[in-house]
């Protein structure tokens, strides 16, 4: 269990308050579609954090912590810690495209949710079920993923290599009740208040157009 790493992470703090530098807008056009909600999975780290930081960006309605990439009959915390599901801790985004565009999210994700230049890790978290990943709903989601990290390599924004996976999504499932919301439920928890509280203030500060004080939680959707 994540209270097992409090030492860990209170090793980590300056990686905690890290501040990475804004990637860029991506090379498509911004918001402005339609035809109702639409979602996005993403991997970054522990599902605490991601999920977080994205109930506070303006146009997402809910955002589910869970496990992607494995077996509907492995995705159990327990198990999925181990390491040998196949699943990473993923975040499920349902979002208006007509106020928040499926590239602002990768910007968002690319910017201040976590560290796409770590292989199978985020800050003291380590394991494959932590790695940064992107599965994808259709062609669109997959060219406007491959399309960016290759414009984020082009750019440099990064000191060292991505090594964001970009995979098919074959399947999500919401973990435990218990995970959901975790981080507006506890902000003084260790953890959270180590490596997650510096992501949403990073958020604010670099995105304020994108910024929404109230959450979007699973609780009020329920």
């Amino acid at each position: 269990m994540k209270s097992l790493k409090l030492a860990a992470a209170t090793l980590s703090i300056a990686l905690g308050l890290q501040v990475l530098r804004p990637a860029p807008a991506a090379d498509q056009p911004a918001a402005g579609a339609s035809g109702g909600l639409q979602t996005a999975v993403l991997s970054g780290g522990c599902f605490w954090g991601t999920q977080g930081v994205f109930e506070h960006v303006k146009g997402v309605r809910q955002v589910l912590a869970g496990y992607s990439g494995g077996a509907r009959s492995t995705a159990v915390y327990d198990t999925v810690s181990t390491g040998t599901t196949g699943h990473a801790e993923s975040i499920q985004i349902s979002f208006d495209p007509s106020v928040v565009s499926y590239a602002d999210l990768l910007r968002i994700f690319f910017s201040v949710a976590h560290d796409p230049t770590e292989k199978n890790r985020q800050g003291p978290d380590t394991g494959s079920q932590y790695r940064s990943e992107i599965f994808y709903a259709d062609a669109v989601q997959q060219k406007t993923a491959v399309d960016y990290i290759a414009q984020l390599n082009q750019a440099h924004v990064f000191k060292h290599p991505i090594v964001t996976r970009v995979d098919p999504l074959k399947g999500f499932y919401p973990a435990e009740s218990f995970h959901q919301d975790f981080l507006v439920r506890n902000p003084r928890y260790p953890y959270i208040v180590i490596n997650d509280l510096p992501k949403i203030a990073n958020l604010k500060r670099e995105f304020p157009q994108s910024y929404v004080d109230q959450p979007a939680l699973v609780a009020a959707s329920r």
